[in-house]
């Protein structure tokens, strides 16, 4: 077996976008003369990555990290590594992207590139062998997979009260907000994120998780502040509260708190993660398949986390991430997106594939019997997409 093509497909959202009461802490919220600090963290595009072999094989892959960026690596710079390879090689297939790139790669766009072709090749190893690509990383770890329910993008109070409600009656017995106010709002905003927690706790009472997402928002002196005032509302963690490259701050909180932190979406490959491993930074991993490396570094990470005690609970709930929770044992949960209208860009993924697992009752299952990642393209509905190859 060979690759014989690899087709990069940017599908571009043209369709509408909900703009209201959708706010939430970022990296450029400290910075002055910023009118919309969210900006740079929305994205209505998403590529496709198919790999298709001599037998007539085609794997899927995908990437929402910079998109249009990444469909440039892989045609420029990937295709013409792998064409004609074994897709089965995935192993050598990684290290040959990886150090083919290392120059200019290493992280970001250039990795997301690539973790797209991995979970593509995964895909075609899968459907070569008729097995789903958990089975062929470690086999079913678990019965089902729990889940927690992950939106809350709202800092108005009732409207955070509703919601909280509402999921929690659908079964979820974890649920994650979002910070509301940004650094610059002191302590002020301080005060105000930590009253979302207090509603948030308050309604959906003591049997279910809470956790809270900073979006890389804040500094060390805040996070400190801010994690003292949230300790009696026993949350299940806190997400990535400073920029990721802050390793040696995360690993002075970790002490300072008994608060678990996490973090990990904007880290990549083996490499990173046992930077934070050797710095004792994070209690939680949430790499993002599609982001870290693909399967390949995933499997890897799994393994080297599980021996440290660091829980794996990856960001996003697409299918790529379903697979590698469901064949760990260092992994505990899934994180869950549901189904609604275009927002921040998270949503776009049920619209463009089919097969991705619903939740019911809070959980997810996946299916023994559907080869490779279980995916397939939409071919109707997709009118509200700019597609380009």
């Amino acid at each position: 077996m060979k690759i014989k093509n690899i087709r990069a497909k940017l599908y571009q959202w043209t369709g509408p976008v909900k703009t209201s009461d959708t706010i939430f802490a970022t990296p450029l919220s400290p910075l002055p003369f910023q009118k919309d600090s969210q900006a740079p963290f929305r994205f209505f595009s998403w590529l496709v990555v198919e790999v298709e072999t001599d037998d007539g094989i085609v794997g899927l892959g995908n990437a929402g990290l910079s998109p249009d960026v990444a469909k440039l690596v892989v045609d420029a710079k990937l295709t013409p590594l792998l064409i004609g390879e074994n897709p089965l090689n995935t192993e050598y297939l990684f290290e040959k992207m990886y150090r083919s790139s290392v120059a200019y790669g290493r992280k970001g766009a250039v990795l997301a590139a690539i973790s797209a072709v991995d979970i593509a090749l995964w895909d075609i190893k899968g459907k070569a062998m008729k097995q789903p690509i958990f089975m062929l990383m470690g086999g079913r770890t678990k019965e089902i997979i729990p889940t927690y329910y992950s939106r809350l993008y709202t800092r108005d109070l009732d409207s955070l009260r509703k919601e909280a409600e509402h999921y929690k009656a659908e079964g979820f017995t974890g649920m994650k907000l979002r910070c509301g106010y940004p650094l610059r709002d002191g302590i002020q905003g301080m005060k105000k994120n930590v009253e979302m927690v207090k509603v948030v706790r308050e309604v959906v009472g003591d049997d279910v998780d809470i956790m809270l997402e900073a979006y890389m928002g804040f500094n060390y002196a805040y996070a400190r502040r801010f994690l003292k005032l949230l300790e009696p509302y026993n949350l299940r963690w806190v997400e990535e509260l400073l920029l990721p490259d802050e390793i040696h701050n995360f690993s002075k909180l970790k002490k300072e708190t008994t608060i678990p932190l996490s973090g990990g979406e904007h880290e990549y490959t083996r490499f990173g993660f046992h930077d934070l491993l050797q710095a004792n930074a994070l209690d939680i991993f949430q790499f993002d398949t599609n982001r870290v490396g693909g399967f390949t570094e995933a499997l890897k990470i799994c393994n080297m986390a599980q021996c440290h005690g660091v829980e794996i609970i990856p960001h996003g709930g697409q299918m790529h991430n379903l697979h590698v929770v469901m064949s760990s044992f260092a992994s505990p949960m899934a994180e869950y997106f549901p189904k609604t209208e275009i927002e921040v860009g998270n949503e776009l993924f049920w619209y463009i594939f089919d097969g991705e697992a619903i939740a019911e009752n809070g959980q997810l299952q996946l299916d023994d019997h559907k080869p490779g990642l279980g995916l397939t393209l939409k071919t109707e509905d997709l009118t509200h997409f700019n597609i380009i190859e």
